[in-house]
């Protein structure tokens, strides 16, 4: 995979309710720029099927990885380009949190190969402010 940007946060939050928020499937649109109606076919945990509206399709990402109040992978696919974004939460201190997000992808096909460049910076365009949003949601209420 391909590495298409990495950033990260410090939330005035603890961990566990920022691990809440984060995995707040229905309230995943308040931070997850250009994301609609966000649910999940069952617990948070590996092999959990989301599903949400981008660009005006359903669309679904799947856990790959979960450990529980700590990072979750999710994997998206669609056509040739397979995308894994990563999220961490950590305790900083004074009931603070670290939050950091890497996003990776890999593209087959000779077409999906070549737009592989452009796709990175489109995906850092679209969820590199992910965190930003998120930290105001809980910060803010």
């Amino acid at each position: 995979m391909a590495h298409a940007f990495s950033v990260e946060e410090i939330i005035g939050q603890p961990v566990p309710h920022v691990w809440a928020a984060l995995t707040d499937w229905p309230n995943a649109h308040r931070w997850m720029p250009g994301i609609g109606k966000f649910t999940a076919d069952g617990e948070t945990a590996e092999g959990t099927q989301l599903t949400f509206r981008a660009r005006g399709k359903d669309r679904s990402s799947t856990i790959v990885r979960c450990v529980a109040g700590q990072s979750i992978m999710l994997r998206s696919v669609q056509g040739g380009v397979t995308a894994d974004c990563t999220y961490e939460v950590h305790e900083h201190g004074d009931g603070t949190s670290r939050v950091m997000l890497t996003a990776d992808c890999q593209s087959t096909g000779v077409l999906w190969r070549a737009m592989s460049p452009l796709l990175r910076i489109a995906i850092r365009a679209s969820d590199g402010k992910q965190l930003r949003l998120l930290k105001a949601m809980i910060e803010q209420g």
